[in-house]
């Protein structure tokens, strides 16, 4: 199947992926004037007495807005808003279809960081949590940070740590069989946007302490003066013995590899020379860093990629239907730490110890038993870390 033309024909049939469903009766005056006026002025007025009772007596306690400024949109990078739509509403989709979360498609028009919180600020009410989508870095930490510290419900950007989580459970579960522990492995990422440095981030909280980040010049080194504000603060936390070089030099020796960054950028002998039982994960998409074939080829024992094509899938649909149905459901006030590795070992854990194998080390996105994980997982951390309401 040719899945573009296919997609384009179906987006054209369905002239949309998700509609509003009524819940109550309207077929009657007794129902119309329980749902709306008069008698919808009690709940109105409970809520006014008491916000906190908003989650109780409307779907606030369901429902998350999607929001992108069109800026990163998958692989196309800044194509608008309205460009953005069609993926915005397909993950809407998949929140209802995964974790039974009701979520709205929000296309903002403006790149003004100032301009995006201000108006999530102000729609907040509306909503039990806040998934930001494709907005590009360094615009998506900063929007991050500011509503994470002014709003009491969950935000999370999915670029940054979807990615981060499943790529983290993709390397918990090919460690084992690589028979490596992650205190003593040498990994690289290349790309350090949104994703990679949410990655390494993630990685050094998980336990990994020898983490190399390369961008398109070459290894991040600290004391670049070129450096953006971003890098310079991840170059803190890793290449801690200041090697400098190209990717390649990078890559000598490592027993991870994970790239988030641009097509065939990994030659076969970059391949070769990492060290025995390499883990090769690249998610470049649609044309990944290397392709399967090759780094097997070049002697990798485990590739994963960003393609449903081939096997071990990393994609973050994994992720953000559970994890938002944990924290929905738990009350939560924020998405923590805690929350995040409790998602990781969700996913790695629904591949049991005898279903493990270098084909196979995440469960499928379609699994409901993987979003159910999550879920419980992220509601128990949850509850565990102190941050419910």
């Amino acid at each position: 199947m040719n899945y573009r033309e296919e997609s384009l024909k179906k987006h054209a049939e369905w002239k949309g992926k998700i509609e509003t469903v009524c819940r109550v009766p309207t077929d009657s005056r007794e129902a119309l004037s329980l749902a709306y006026t008069p008698g919808v002025a009690e709940p109105c007025m409970a809520i006014h007495a008491d916000i906190e009772k908003s989650f109780t007596l409307t779907r606030r306690w369901n429902t998350v807005a999607v929001i992108t400024d069109g800026t990163a949109i998958l692989g196309l990078g800044d194509i608008g808003p309205e460009a953005g739509m069609p993926v915005m509403e397909g993950k809407c989709a998949l929140f209802k279809a995964y974790g039974n979360v009701d979520a709205f498609p929000i296309c903002l028009k403006t790149k003004d960081p100032d301009e995006i919180v201000k108006t999530i600020e102000l729609i907040s009410g509306s909503f039990g949590g806040i998934n930001l989508e494709d907005i590009s870095a360094p615009r998506c930490f900063e929007v991050e940070t500011r509503l994470k510290k002014d709003l009491n419900i969950p935000v999370f950007h999915d670029d940054q740590h979807g990615t981060a989580i499943v790529m983290t459970a993709a390397l918990i579960n090919a460690l084992k069989l690589a028979d490596k522990r992650k205190e003593d492995i040498k990994v690289v990422i290349n790309g350090a946007g949104a994703a990679g440095i949410a990655i390494a981030k993630f990685l050094l909280d998980f336990g990994v302490q020898e983490i190399t980040m390369c961008d398109k010049f070459g290894i991040i080194c600290a004391g670049d003066e070129s450096l953006n504000e971003a890098h310079r603060a991840i170059a803190e936390r890793t290449n801690l013995k200041h090697v400098k070089g190209t990717l390649a030099d990078a890559m000598k020796g490592a027993d991870v590899f994970i790239g988030v960054s641009a097509p065939k950028c990994v030659t076969r002998e970059m391949v070769l020379s990492m060290a025995e039982k390499a883990i090769v994960f690249t998610c470049a998409n649609p044309v990944p860093e290397i392709s399967r074939e090759d780094a097997i080829a070049a002697g990798a024992f485990i590739v994963g990629t960003g393609s449903s094509e081939f096997p071990n899938q990393i994609n973050n649909v994994l992720v953000f239907p559970g994890l938002f149905r944990g924290a929905l459901d738990a009350r939560a006030t924020t998405v923590n730490r805690e929350m995040m590795i409790a998602a990781a070992h969700g996913i790695a854990d629904c591949v049991k110890e005898d279903e493990l194998s270098e084909n196979y080390i995440l469960p499928y996105a379609y699994d409901k038993r993987a979003h159910d994980c999550v879920a419980n997982a992220v509601k128990n951390a949850a509850i565990k870390s102190g941050v419910c309401k």
